[in-house]
């Protein structure tokens, strides 16, 4: 049943994104993933109050388009048409507060969903004609993303006042043992980041891992580890669900081990070759390493439209697990916004 309300803002958002999307997507089959999330965990609001779980997506969603905070969220889905349109939110009902929607975004995390859901809107963008999944070749490359926090590291040493008065004696094992006892490290308090340096800067955060189609550079697989984890050490885990005719990759990636592996798999090697001491590079290899250079500008457009539009430079979240299902949410944003730009919706 159409409402007064849907009616109206039809025709005041008749071009917007948000509404074609809308027509896009099979919500239906979204809905059916997001019934592993227990109903019980949806009630956050004051009365036990049942948020419709596939809102509740959609307005993740918006948050991680708009990149916006928890509560920055809870205000635009009070005043922006649009995003009441596209969530199926408005007034005359009660609104998530910030609360409710960090919780829902974080039970979609702690079971995964981020990865599932991403993967079904994947397919049904591979419905529609684009080449997402089934592309030529996957393009392998990572990117930095600095965390949320501020790396510190703060050694404090309590001493007790009464000690501090006390006659300069020889100390004694037992004295030894009661300082010690009293050293209080702090760490950060994201204890998932690590610290990289390159070139001459130094980061605190996540490496993020993402596999991109040569054809269009639809993201069809993603990863994320601690900033120090070795690119080529993470290679095979990033490509185990890719179907591909060859995977790409800089010389990050080179190894035997990793070239042995895409051999195996029947996918043609492009690995770009890197020049180790006293064995330069043969001309053969310089030649590869330029026709793989040439296709690989995909992957760098990708990392920059997810760090320019999406504001995917720093984590919003605290934690491996978070950040990885923010980078999920993210491709989705990501994948959504150039399915836009290619299909025609009636």
């Amino acid at each position: 049943m159409v409402t007064f309300f849907e009616i109206g803002t039809e025709a005041r958002l008749k071009d917007s994104k948000l509404l074609k999307l809308d027509k896009m997507i099979n919500w239906r089959r979204v809905n059916n993933l997001l019934a592993k999330v227990h109903l019980r965990d949806d009630s956050c609001a004051p009365g036990g109050y049942m948020y419709d779980k596939l809102k509740m997506f959609k307005a993740i969603l918006l948050g991680q388009w708009h990149s916006l905070s928890d509560p920055g969220l809870e205000e635009a889905l009070c005043v922006r048409l649009d995003f009441m349109r596209f969530t199926g939110f408005d007034l005359a009902q009660d609104i998530p507060d910030e609360t409710t929607l960090c919780r829902f975004r974080n039970k979609l995390t702690e079971r995964k969903l981020d990865k599932m859901l991403f993967k079904e809107i994947n397919k049904q963008l591979e419905q529609l004609g684009l080449k997402v999944e089934k592309a030529q070749a996957a393009v392998i490359d990572a990117t930095i993303v600095e965390s949320a926090a501020r790396p510190r590291k703060v050694i404090e040493v309590v001493v007790d006042r009464e000690e501090d008065n006390l006659e300069q004696q020889e100390p004694t094992n037992s004295n030894i043992c009661k300082y010690e006892s009293e050293i209080k490290v702090e760490e950060s308090v994201d204890r998932d980041a690590r610290w990289l340096k390159k070139g001459k800067k130094s980061y605190y955060g996540y490496k993020t891992f993402v596999v991109a189609g040569s054809e269009d550079g639809f993201i069809i697989e993603t990863h994320a580890t601690s900033a120090n984890k070795s690119e080529a050490g993470e290679f095979k885990t990033i490509m185990e669900n890719i179907e591909a005719r060859r995977g790409m990759a800089d010389k990050g990636y080179a190894s035997a081990d990793n070239r042995q592996y895409l051999k195996d798999r029947k996918i043609k090697n492009g690995i770009m070759y890197k020049a180790a001491r006293n064995k330069p590079l043969t001309r053969w290899q310089k030649l590869f390493n330029k026709l793989i250079s040439k296709q690989r500008y995909i992957i760098e457009q990708t990392f920059g439209t997810l760090k320019r539009k999406f504001l995917f430079a720093r984590a919003s979240y605290f934690g491996l697990r978070k950040v990885e299902a923010q980078l999920n949410f993210k491709s989705i944003c990501f994948n959504l916004n150039k399915a836009l730009n290619m299909v025609e919706i009636t």
